[in-house]
């Protein structure tokens, strides 16, 4: 068991004769959830986030023309997309089957309560599947109420039947950045400015890492303050990452209480714009698209492996992914840590690409179509949550 505590990603351990003993490991181990296969399975140890994505027929969970949350910028289908594939894949964990996903379920185990969702467009691509979700399990007619404040830095999503309202808190690195007389300063040891409204909620799911490999205009920031007085013109942004996100990690072990909280991370969500097929998804494609195929434009086919898309993503996700397995080791206060690199990783054709919001022509290989990728993520948290209770 030492030796189990020593490691370092999150994995569920799993016992033949039927009994899921819950373990914490440097990161906190995700519960099993069935029980495994074999006897070889259980050595080996099963793992939520290694598997395959599966063709299902009953997929997807939710009509995205149907759930009244879904911005442009991730609605795909009415904005042109003519593909629905990418729409019937289910993930399948290696060795068993997630349990589906129950909105009703969750609405009325969560009856009363408060979700939030912390941090930049990422999270709000989970945030806006997880509310579509429920908003699709709820009997018609639906009693709903959307609240706006700060402009768009806070969404509220509240299921009046069931007192269970989902808040989505925009925020881009979850430390502070604040206007100096020196000009926008990244505070790397400050957390003062929105972090106490974080702390009213039941369940919490935390994420950053996109915005902190900008540079030039796209660049949030002037200065980086390393939280020691001194302040930086620039710094390496994996280190910088490190010590903005080991402040969230002391704030969360000095301010949340995990008998009242629970704490979700969402991992590294990769980005697929350096991807460069090897060879073309087909002969007849090949020679009807006259423009190579680069990045995530014009992919309607999953990859088969994340080995194909290591020059897409590049080694930083790989490096963005051992720094938070490492913060999170070593905290005191529980917080399940939702790997979703891999899985994401051979999701390339699940991007809006260029079905975006109008006006914007570019091909986005970031964020995720809706519905997609992120109802695994949701499906993955929920079955956790499930094991918990």
């Amino acid at each position: 068991m030492a030796e189990e505590r020593r490691r370092s990603s999150l994995h569920a351990a799993f016992f033949c004769h039927g009994t899921a003993l819950m373990v914490h490991l440097l990161v906190l181990a995700v519960a099993a959830l069935t029980r495994c296969p074999s006897a070889s399975a259980a050595a080996a140890g099963c793992d939520l986030f290694r598997g395959r994505w599966v063709v299902d027929d009953s997929y997807p969970l939710y009509d995205a023309s149907a759930c009244p949350f879904v911005p442009s910028a991730f609605d795909c289908r009415r904005n042109g997309r003519p593909d629905a594939d990418y729409l019937r894949l289910r993930w399948r964990p290696d060795g068993y089957r997630l349990p589906r996903f129950d909105g009703l379920d969750f609405l009325r185990r969560w009856r009363g309560k408060r979700i939030k969702f912390v941090g930049d467009s990422l999270g709000m691509n989970q945030w806006v599947s997880f509310v579509c979700m429920l908003h699709a399990a709820v009997p018609a007619p639906a009693r709903v109420t959307v609240l706006k404040t700060n402009g768009m830095a806070v969404s509220t999503v509240r299921f009046e039947d069931y007192d269970v309202s989902v808040v989505l808190h925009y925020t881009r690195f979850l430390v502070d950045v604040v206007k100096e007389d020196v000009g926008r300063v990244l505070n790397l040891g400050s957390m003062r400015r929105k972090a106490t409204s974080w702390l009213r909620a039941d369940l919490v799911v935390f994420n950053t890492w996109h915005w902190w490999t900008y540079k030039g205009a796209g660049q949030e920031w002037d200065l980086v303050h390393d939280g020691n007085g001194t302040y930086h013109r620039d710094m390496d942004r994996l280190t910088a990452f490190s010590k903005g996100l080991a402040t969230w990690a002391r704030w969360i072990d000095a301010n949340v209480d995990p008998s009242r909280t629970r704490v979700f991370f969402q991992g590294i969500s990769p980005s697929h714009y350096n991807y460069k097929p090897t060879e073309p998804e087909s002969s007849d494609a090949a020679e009807a698209t006259p423009t190579p195929v680069v990045g995530c434009y014009n992919r309607t086919q999953p990859l088969d492996d994340v080995a194909t898309d290591a020059a897409g993503s590049g080694s930083q996700i790989t490096a963005a992914q051992a720094v938070v397995q490492e913060v999170i080791g070593a905290m005191s206060t529980p917080v399940s840590l939702l790997d979703i690199t891999e899985l994401s990783q051979l999701r390339i054709d699940a991007h809006p690409s260029v079905y975006r919001e109008p006006g914007r022509t570019a091909a986005d290989c970031t964020h995720w179509c809706i519905a997609g990728v992120p109802d695994a993520w949701n499906q993955i948290m929920y079955a956790v949550l499930l094991q918990q209770d």
